[in-house]
């Protein structure tokens, strides 16, 4: 049985996007009590069914389990099946688009960030916290996850190098990335962002602490939920104002899910460089050798752009650095889905042992 119309409109109070691949899905789902991943805490889930109705859930066991992949949990932003007393996550609906890093400090593990966001804003001050080489860094993460990636540039009012600041970047707008520079605090100046915030959108603020994604959060819901500080004079950081990742419905119909500060954005092993650099990637292909690798080779295409100036040399060590960080990625990877394996097969033959004692 498919939900009625009321229904399908709460859902997209939230986000539902109710075009063919989530009617498919919703199909799929044979009429399951459907709910969204608004919060997540160490042994449950906060569900929105409707925009101002949200519930506390239990997760399925299974996701309780330490050597359970984090892959395989829900995240914020997860569409969920509950049961029928609407107190239990059945499981959820295939991902249009999912947000992961490498967790911080570990080597084998990944941590989504966000599930089934269209654009991803990557918030970034006009002031010290203004580096275009870390913003590279979040090009690459966000290409891999099936979203968009929009660069907003907070505190405009304060910069008096806006358009200076902007031909940094380039390259980032030539590969298609819109770049807006705003001031957070102003509901006029933000309203160039609501175009990525109609209903059935979702979008997911990411940045480091003292951005101003808290206080674009504020201004866009146009009211004081997060909590916002100011930040140290002598490097422009914040403290964590935001310490987790909530999902909020916007009055401009879409949905934003604001994340922590993040001091560091490792590779996961499921990104591809080639997008993030498409500049660097069609030099390549003018040079003489199918295997240079832009050293002292002659006929070197890259090596020439950076001799005449059309190709900034801190962008391309820049590019070899987050390359080698991906290779590196994808072999951990491999490493820890072998290790999963290895201990599925282990309880596996535990199992088959017991039952083979009784």
């Amino acid at each position: 049985m498919q939900p009625t119309p009321e229904a399908l409109d709460h859902l997209r109070a939230i986000g539902w996007p109710d075009d063919v691949p989530s009617r498919a899905a919703l199909a799929a789902a044979q009429g399951a009590r459907l709910a969204r991943v608004v919060g997540q805490h160490r042994s449950a889930y906060d569900v929105a069914t409707q925009a101002n109705e949200i519930i506390k859930v239990q997760p399925p066991l299974p996701w309780t389990r330490p050597r359970c992949p984090p892959e395989n949990r829900a995240a914020v932003g997860d569409w969920v099946t509950l049961d029928e007393a609407g107190k239990n996550i059945l499981g959820f609906l295939p991902r249009r688009s999912i947000l992961k890093r490498g967790a911080a400090g570990e080597h084998h593990r990944q941590q989504l960030i966000a599930a089934n966001v269209d654009h991803v804003l990557v918030v970034v001050g006009l002031d010290q916290d203004f580096n275009p080489r870390r913003i590279e860094r979040y090009l690459v993460v966000i290409r891999a996850s099936g979203a968009d990636p929009v660069l907003v540039l907070t505190k405009a009012d304060e910069c008096e190098i806006v358009e200076d600041c902007i031909d940094l970047l380039i390259e980032v707008e030539e590969s298609g990335v819109p770049i807006h520079a705003v001031n957070a605090k102003d509901p006029a100046s933000t309203a160039i962002l609501h175009p990525y915030l109609a209903a059935g959108h979702t979008v997911v603020l990411v940045g480091s602490s003292g951005a101003g994604k808290s206080t674009l959060t504020n201004t866009l819901l146009g009211r004081e939920k997060m909590k916002t500080n100011t930040v140290r004079g002598n490097d422009s950081r914040g403290r964590h104002t935001t310490t987790s990742r909530v999902l909020t419905p916007l009055p401009q119909g879409g949905c934003l899910i604001d994340t922590p500060g993040m001091r560091e954005v490792k590779f996961s092993g499921d990104e591809d460089i080639v997008d993030a650099f498409e500049d660097i990637e069609a030099l390549s292909g003018a040079c003489r050798f199918r295997d240079c690798v832009h050293g002292n080779e002659p006929g070197c295409a890259v090596r020439a752009a950076i001799e005449d100036d059309t190709l900034d040399e801190a962008r391309f060590l820049h590019f070899l650095k987050l390359r080698g960080e991906v290779e590196a990625a994808v072999v951990t990877q491999a490493a820890r889905r072998a290790e999963e394996a290895l201990a599925k097969t282990a309880a596996h033959k535990r199992n088959k042992d017991k039952l083979g004692r009784r």
